[in-house]
């Protein structure tokens, strides 16, 4: 390899300056004459470490992972996998092609309508051009209707929306700024929770602990691999939604541990929709269960292990409260139903002997049961969280190496993590004034009902009259549901702004937006839960158009309204992250960890993070002295029957224990003779949510540039429908065009198509129009999946499905839109 000169060894940039070196040299012999000399003093290799050392590698982090830059800030730039991920994500390797794509916001821009006649043009939201402007005059507007609303209406009716999924870099983290910079102008409207967990995060701290402690604490997987005889999954483990982690990740753990599980002979049954969410490099048993009716299959098998006696009533007397009222449910004292695998298989579709045998295997052997989140991302979603934990609790092996229950093994990378758990560095963001909020799925009906009441966890609270959304992360246009609903309501505050780095859907539905920058245009520290090293994060490409940081922005909206002290403390993006690390050193110091001083860690590649001194079990402390280490449930001890929740008295989560209830749309409903197929939205394998949807991978895996839906090929034959059609997915809410993949991996009844593609109606009216993309969530329904939790319920859908035989309408997602100038001009 060419060496080059190190900054560690002063080489002059004048020949005559080469002092101490022979006379008349030109620089290149003095640094020539130099090597030969080091490399004679010190020997070849420690001479290339020293070379390397002082030249390492520039390194950033996305959701995806943590990758490798070359050729930073040069037009050779170019993005590698780090190198030793042992199973790295594509995903991120596409951010360098999308980054720069015609997709990308270049210049501030406003709306024509609201750019002339303000809030009285809310109406035309998304249905008129865009005036690119000057960084000052889009500032100004902005800051000019945050004082405006603030003054007439308070605090209370600023929303301060931000889905930014938990992107990585510790500072430029867009959830984190808006949240900073809204607190510091007197607070927001917050929401609670999120799509993918919004049942877990109020319900499992009455039932044993909160999602995200329970997340941290998982099994990890050598634990498994050593102890775990059978692994029964409730929707699978997806290693595809296992490519992203909360803040990036080094070590992609998932594809390799599910094959070292499967050569140690563990036994793996999937019980899913769809068998693809599961791949272990060998077969397994698939059960290929009806969706939305796990929590019938589980209470049939939590009744065989009471009927045979394979209960342990040693762990449920020591370690739970409530068997006794959820048995007499079982055994149909309660509701005069016996749940048995004869009930069951009538349901879920399921041979009633297959459920037999595997309650008594369970009963038999070390297991672990999992439930992907999908599984509560649905009508009644309580019910299938609280039947996972009973029925662990029936098992009586929670607590232990190898077996109890995991909410998610394969949601994230993070789940199953052997490495040490330590807290990161964190952007402060301030108190917030306002006590109102809602739970993130609810924003529709906030929009729509201000004023009005609604029911969380046990409580009453009422929806805030919101005249101004500011939004910074994320895309409301792909996590909600019913979006014919949601344009309608997007047009009702007075004003929309937006922070954005791509022309999505939320920012062709705002007044104002303001082009943010990308990972790799900016500098930040890779920190995520439960991974093995920190790095750096170095900028590798100059700033795209006039796109700032999301800091910067908040900056000079700041420097308007009176708060930039509060707001910056008089730092800049790189006086933060050096506060931000120093800060986290000394903090985690008491901890026993110890970190080099910043200007080591800036100029290094990575740093290797403590390892943890014994294998991770979730709850091994709990079942060790559940007096010493009580839970944080009322009663202390895992509650298979909750007094608290039964005594909310919600008729849609009755009981106070896990119960079957007929979700609103199923294949079990009369509404299935019309729409006799379920739909499931899952995540998709080419992108997380949808972000980088309009780059190369995820382009490439679309049919006829629409969204593939898979579909069983009974369904398909029924309705001519082949592998490469166009077809036309509807119901009452609306309808959607895809492409067709004709496979035997989901079963008969069900198709699937992936959240992501970017919304594209064929107008944006707001009337019930066909969307051209692909967009599952222009049929999915706004429904809450109950009156406790309020989260949502995308999976509980019915459609119907036919081939498109009209000319398919041009998918136009990733235009920009009317008024603003692509990158390629």
């Amino acid at each position: 390899m060419a060496l080059r000169p190190s900054s560690s060894f002063h080489i002059s940039r004048s020949s005559s300056d080469c002092i101490g070196f022979p006379a008349g040299l030109t620089e290149r012999r003095c640094w020539l004459y130099e090597t030969a000399t080091s490399v004679r003093m010190i020997g070849p290799r420690r001479y290339l470490r020293r070379i390397l050392m002082n030249h390492p590698k520039t390194l950033t982090a996305a959701h995806w992972g943590l990758y490798e830059i070359r050729d930073a800030m040069t037009a050779e730039v170019s993005i590698h996998p780090f190198a030793t991920d042992p199973s790295p994500s594509p995903i991120g390797l596409q951010m360098l092609e999308t980054a720069r794509s015609d997709s990308r916001v270049r210049r501030p821009a406003v709306r024509k309508g609201w750019l002339e006649n303000g809030p009285a043009s809310r109406g035309q939201r998304g249905l008129e051009p865009f005036v690119e402007v000057d960084w000052s005059v889009a500032l100004d507007l902005v800051a000019r209707e945050l004082g405006r609303v603030k003054q007439q209406h308070g605090n209370q009716a600023i929303f301060g929306g931000s889905y930014g999924w938990s992107s990585a870099g510790r500072f430029h983290h867009a959830q984190s700024q808006v949240h900073r910079f809204l607190n510091c102008i007197g607070g927001y409207v917050r929401h609670l929770n999120s799509y993918s967990l919004g049942v877990a995060h109020p319900l499992l701290p009455y039932l044993v602990a909160p999602i995200g402690e329970l997340m941290m604490t998982h099994n990890d997987w050598d634990s498994l691999i050593e102890h775990c005889e059978l692994f029964v999954t409730f929707g699978g483990v997806p290693a595809k939604n296992a490519q992203i982690s909360q803040g990036g990740t080094a070590e992609h753990r998932i594809p390799g541990a599910l094959a070292r599980m499967q050569r140690a002979g563990i036994k793996f049954v999937n019980i899913s929709p769809t068998r693809k969410d599961l791949e272990t490099g060998a077969d397994f048993e698939w059960w290929p269960i009806r969706p939305n009716t796990d929590t019938a299959l589980m209470l049939a098998l939590a009744y065989v292990l009471v009927e045979e006696g394979l209960h342990d009533t040693t762990f449920l007397a020591t370690y739970c409260v409530g068997f006794e009222v959820f048995r007499n449910y079982l055994l149909g004292q309660k509701d005069g139903v016996r749940k048995t695998p004869d009930w069951a298989g009538g349901i879920t579709g399921i041979d009633p002997e297959r459920i037999r045998s595997l309650a008594r295997e369970m009963g038999a052997k070390r297991c672990m049961i999992n439930a992907a989140w999908s599984l509560q991302r649905a009508h009644h979603g309580e019910q299938p969280y609280w039947a996972l934990i009973s029925l662990a609790a029936l098992v009586g092996q929670i607590g232990t190496p190898g077996g109890g229950f995991g909410v998610g093994y394969g949601a994230e990378n993070l789940l199953g993590s052997p490495h040490a758990r330590i807290s990161g560095p964190t952007l402060p963001q301030g108190s917030n004034a306002v006590d109102s909020f809602i739970p993130v799925a609810r924003i529709v009906d906030m929009l729509e009902s201000p004023g009005q009441p609604f029911t969380y966890s046990g409580k009453i609270h009422h929806y805030p009259d919101v005249k101004l959304v500011y939004w910074a992360g994320g895309n409301p246009f792909h996590h909600h549901q019913d979006l014919t609903r949601l344009v309608n309501a997007w047009r009702l505050p007075d004003s929309v702004f937006v922070n954005e780095q791509f022309w999505t859907p939320l920012a062709k539905m705002a007044d104002v937006v303001f082009p943010a920058t990308t990972a790799l245009e900016r500098e930040d520290i890779f920190f995520s839960p439960k991974e093995h090293l920190i790095a750096p994060m170095k900028q590798a490409i100059p700033r795209v158009g006039e796109a700032r940081d999301d800091y910067d922005i908040f900056r000079g909206l700041s420097d308007r309204l009176g708060v930039d002290a509060a707001f910056s403390e008089h730092r800049d993006a790189r006086q933060w992250i050096e506060h931000l690390y120093i800060d986290w050193r000394e903090r985690i110091a008491g901890d026993g960890v110890a970190l080099p001083d910043f200007e080591s860690f800036w100029h290094g590649e990575t740093v290797a993070l403590p390892k943890p001194s014994r294998p991770t079990v979730m709850l091994e402390a709990f079942r060790d002295d559940p007096l010493a280490h009580p839970l944080g449930t009322p009663s202390g001890k895992i509650e298979i029957y909750s007094a608290t929740v039964d005594g909310f008295g919600y008729a849609d989560c009755p009981g106070g224990h896990a119960t079957w209830l007929e979700p609103a749309e199923w294949l079990g409903s009369p509404l299935a003779t019309t729409y006799p197929l379920h739909l499931i939205s899952d995540q998709p394998s080419t992108r997380l949510h949808s972000q980088l949807d309009h780059g190369p991978l995820s382009r490439s895996q679309k049919i006829q540039g629409r969204e593939p839906v898979d579909i069983h090929p009974d369904d398909a034959d029924r309705r001519g429908i082949r592998t490469g059609d166009i077809v036309r997915l509807f119901n009452a809410r609306g309808s959607c065009l895809s492409g067709a993949n004709v496979t035997a991996n989901v079963v008969s009844g069900v198709v699937r198509l992936s959240t992501g593609a970017w919304f594209d109606p064929q107008d944006w009216s707001g009337n019930q129009v066909l969307e051209k993309h692909g967009n599952p969530n222009a049929l999915t329904a706004d429904l809450a999946a109950s009156s406790f939790s309020q989260g949502c319920a995308a999976q509980t859908c019915l459609v119907d499905i036919e081939k498109y035989l009209d000319a398919a309408p041009p998918v136009s997602a990733f235009d920009t839109p009317d008024g603003v100038a692509s990158l390629a001009t």
